[in-house]
């Protein structure tokens, strides 16, 4: 059996002329928004670093000019991503510019009465210095006064020492300004479980994929991820009140705090002198992710709407454009209020629909396969999925009231995957009889069937090429059907790694922002990497003090279990640790070798001196490149 590779199968290429049959009406408005107030750009929007390393550049979407879609991608999605290729300074008012297309997020610089402030900062500093770049090529040498992040993830905040030097803002003469719970949120949810978002955050972006009409063409909000280390200057400021109006140099700023939406802490922003609304993430020209692919808390839906109609209600009436630090903006009073009025039905739909039905019994994967937008939101382009999905967007919902459990005692204590896999291709008949029968039904396009399947026989039989390649061509024929730009990347990822295994190992997210931690959740973080097995029969206390901020620390180790808390004294303890905070960073990132550092006199250590180095031997590491389709990982 030939196996297509790179290309449609016939029942592909049926499934996206259906689709294109049924689209939603065409809609050349998304297009002009998109280009209007273009001032200018830079080629390719590319972007290097001092040494000439590539970290942006969107010269290798080139293909997607063509106005119609090849047969490899959904003709919906296809749209999506050729308007995400726009890219430049785009003037919104008199006061507001925008840069779009130099990173996945957007950047908006809003012009005081004789300076600049910039809400949000990009991913990677590099983005952000090239962002403000061609804002002051085309506006002027404005001083920045104030950087604002909107939310907590870091394609809004990574970018910071791009555009400003933590000297100056330590000087007082920039502000940081952040909603309440910034900080926690920001360093919290990439570090605990950050190797394994990491990874799994690829199969979400596809940044490891081939660009191209058989791979990867846009993330869904954006393009793809920059490459780089972001960074994270703290905020100075935090915005406290539910609602809160600010004033700097001669602009006022109205912010409403919108907390456990899109992230933990997020907040929108409203310009009274512009009649502009900025909802941050919270509405996109696409159906948003109440529970990202890469992994995270699951948000809440409910909050998330009942924000938006707040918004609605108070600004509503004064707003003249609404904006967001994704895609383009929306102008006119009659079309940006319908926008806003159709993004809080989609999540309050979402929301209502779905508990509904599972107050009916049914399953996570019933009420996905069951529920659909109505045709008032389904027709509407931006509540299409091109990021998010009605499919994984319930289960989410599911997920937020009831817990993973469906309720089934069968799925209480379920076989693991391997053990699960034998046993399903035992009763199959074998690896024959089931490769035989999955090669009938892939011919006649079930390919969510036969991925399904090969799952279970490569769980069995990780070195059995035939089911690794047929594996592969049905994620790869999802991949090509899939609106969403995220379903597409994993589908194609999956079977990218199905063909030729997982990346190489490669640092953990977490890394680059280990020195943002406070004390306590660094703590938090090394309990959480203790290796049980190697400390078993072991009990030791190790004091800890910190000469650059004063702060005593006790942690105890029991039972495997790693306890820490903070004391106002220097506490009694096995072994006792003088140093500071960039010390300890240093022997934990192992830049630093405990020797050298306490021969530099950096580290001082009293009691019994070899609990340190054993405290550190207990401490786990992550390559972020373990398998996700292959069998090998699920025998570990």
């Amino acid at each position: 059996m030939n196996l297509p590779t790179h290309c449609a199968h016939p029942a592909t290429v049926d499934f996206q002329r259906l689709v294109a049959g049924q689209q939603p009406p065409p809609d050349d408005e998304d297009a002009a928004d998109a280009r209007r107030g273009f001032l200018g750009s830079i080629p390719d929007a590319a972007i290097l670093r001092p040494d000439g390393a590539p970290v942006w550049n969107l010269a290798a979407y080139g293909f997607l000019a063509e106005e119609q879609a090849p047969d490899t991608v959904n003709p919906l999605l296809w749209r999506q991503a050729r308007l995400n290729r726009e890219h430049g300074l785009f003037q919104v008012t008199k006061r507001i510019f925008q840069v779009r297309g130099f990173d996945l997020a957007n950047i908006t610089f809003i012009e005081t009465d004789s300076g600049v402030l910039a809400f949000d900062a990009l991913t990677v500093p590099e983005t952000a210095a090239a962002a403000l770049a061609l804002y002051r090529a085309h506006r002027g040498e404005r001083p920045l006064l104030a950087v604002i992040y909107s939310h907590s993830h870091v394609d809004h905040f990574g970018g910071a020492p791009g555009l400003v030097r933590q000297a100056d803002v330590d000087a007082g003469r920039v502000q940081i300004i952040a909603p309440a719970g910034f900080l926690h949120a920001a360093v919290a949810e990439n570090v605990m479980a950050g190797p394994a978002m990491a990874r799994r955050a690829q199969f979400q972006f596809g940044h490891t994929l081939p660009v191209g009409p058989a791979g990867q063409v846009d993330s869904g909000l954006g393009k793809n991820m920059p490459r780089g280390r972001p960074g994270l200057i703290a905020p100075t400021r935090e915005i406290a009140q539910p609602h809160e109006v600010i004033e700097i140099d001669g602009l006022v700023l109205e912010f409403q705090l919108a907390p456990e939406t899109e992230a933990p802490a997020e907040m929108h922003l409203f310009i009274p002198s512009e009649g502009a609304l900025n909802l941050a993430e919270n509405a996109t020209h696409t159906l948003h992710n109440l529970c990202p692919l890469r992994g995270a808390k699951v948000r809440d839906a409910l909050a998330w709407s009942k924000y938006l109609n707040e918004a609605l209600h108070r600004y509503g009436p004064r707003t003249e454009v609404i904006l967001g630090q994704h895609h383009w903006p929306t102008w006119g009073r009659e079309r940006a209020v319908r926008f806003l009025a159709e993004q809080r039905d989609l999540y309050r739909y979402l929301h209502d629909q779905t508990v509904r039905l599972m107050n009916h019994g049914l399953k996570p994967a019933e009420i996905a396969e069951r529920l659909q937008l109505p045709p008032g939101l389904a027709g509407r382009w931006h509540a299409r999925g091109f990021y998010g999905t009605v499919s994984h967007n319930v289960k989410a919902i599911y997920q937020h009231y009831l817990s993973w459990y469906d309720a089934h005692p069968a799925n209480l204590n379920r076989l693991p995957p391997v053990h699960a896999a034998r046993k399903y291709v035992a009763y199959m008949g074998g690896a024959g009889a089931l490769l035989a029968r999955a090669r009938e039904d892939f011919e006649r396009g079930e390919f969510r069937w036969v991925a399904e399947v090969m799952a279970h026989l490569v769980y069995a039989e990780p070195q059995n090429e035939a089911a690794r390649a047929l594996a592969a061509a049905a994620l790869e024929q999802m991949g090509f059907q899939a609106e969403s730009a995220t379903w597409r990347n994993a589908y194609l990822l999956g079977a990218h790694e199905y063909r030729n295994g997982p990346p190489k190992p490669q640092p953990g997210a977490g890394a680059a922002m280990l020195g943002a931690l406070p004390n306590g959740l660094l703590f938090d973080l090394l309990a959480m990497r203790v290796v049980a097995p190697r400390a078993e029969g072991l009990a030791f206390d190790i004091a800890w003090h910190f000469s650059d901020s004063g702060e005593h620390w006790l942690t105890s180790l029991s039972h495997g279990a790693l306890s820490s808390i903070a004391l106002d004294a220097p506490p009694a303890a096995d072994a006792s640790v003088r140093t500071d905070r960039a010390t300890l960073d240093a022997l934990l990132s192992q830049q630093l070798a405990p020797a050298d550092a306490l021969a530099g006199s950096r580290l001082q250590v009293g009691g019994q001196l070899p609990l340190l180095a054993r405290f550190l031997g207990l401490l786990d590491r992550f390559s972020g490149a373990f398998p996700v389709v292959n069998a090998a990982h699920a025998e570990q």
